[in-house]
């Protein structure tokens, strides 16, 4: 059975589409078999990313792994029985199709509260939240005191998720592993960050998820998208010596990897 991985967070620009191509990427380059889905249906900016990264393959004649974006199925409204959803039902459809033939399934989420990002939150057998290192993006999980110091109760994405976990936990399949990224820290020992440690590993506690390193504010990243490209695919476009910062992002991504604890992947990218 493929392991679901959902990249989900309510707010835009925390960074999901980068971290879910960096993820799809790294397990297609280990032999996974990956397939994905990105349930932003307007924008598509995960699919977008799959979609020029095909076009530069065939433009530059190259053999780049890659995980494999697919549509949601259509469905017919008129079977549907009343109450049901036609979403719930385009999702679990596209889901059931990709499992036998997938290791793992990779579900890009909007950034906004819909049906499909509510649904496939509860089919996660390990949820990324990436998020900026911000209290005005911490908010979205918890309320916090004006000193910073203070949980004052769940916000409305970790009721979500809890939700979530427990439609799981009814239907008895095992609990979320939870796992909040940190994206876009400084490298300075700054008030602000120390003060959003403190805080989410304090959250962390309180409402039962892992907190792994992400991505520093890099130029590389926006670069990259218009190739559809990610950080392990610089040498082989012809990239002889990585800098500074590309070599930094790289180790990024492999302690992001080592975090997931993905089940049969061993990290050596």
């Amino acid at each position: 059975m493929a392991h679901i991985i959902v990249v989900g967070n309510e707010k835009g620009g925390a960074g999901k589409s980068t971290v879910s191509m960096h993820v799809g990427t790294a397990l297609s380059r280990m032999g996974h078999k990956v397939s994905a889905l990105d349930l932003d249906l307007r924008q598509r900016t995960f699919g977008r990313y799959v979609e020029n990264r095909a076009s530069f393959i065939k433009a530059s004649d190259l053999d780049l792994p890659s995980p494999d974006v697919h549509d949601l199925p259509e469905i017919d409204a008129s079977a549907l029985k009343p109450g049901e959803n036609i979403y719930d039902h385009r999702l679990s459809a596209a889901v059931a199709t990709l499992e036998p033939d997938s290791d793992f399934i990779l579900i890009d989420c909007p950034g906004s509260h819909t049906r499909l990002s509510q649904v496939a939150h509860s089919l996660a057998d390990t949820l990324i939240t990436p998020l900026n290192d911000s209290f005005i993006d911490f908010d979205l999980l918890a309320r916090i005191d004006s000193t910073g110091d203070k949980i004052l109760g769940p916000s409305v994405y970790s009721e979500m998720v809890w939700n979530a976990r427990q439609l799981r936990a009814q239907a008895g399949l095992k609990p979320i592993d939870w796992i909040v990224v940190r994206n876009r820290m400084g490298a300075q020992r700054m008030v602000n960050k120390e003060k959003m440690e403190k805080a989410i590993k304090m959250l962390s506690k309180r409402i039962g998820f892992r907190i792994a390193p992400g991505f520093s504010e890099r130029v590389i990243f926006r670069e990259l998208f218009p190739r559809g490209l990610t950080l392990l695919d610089l040498k082989d476009i012809g990239v002889k010596q990585l800098n500074i910062s590309n070599v930094a992002a790289r180790q990024e991504l492999r302690e992001l990897l080592k975090s997931l604890h993905l089940p049969g992947v061993e990290v050596d990218v």
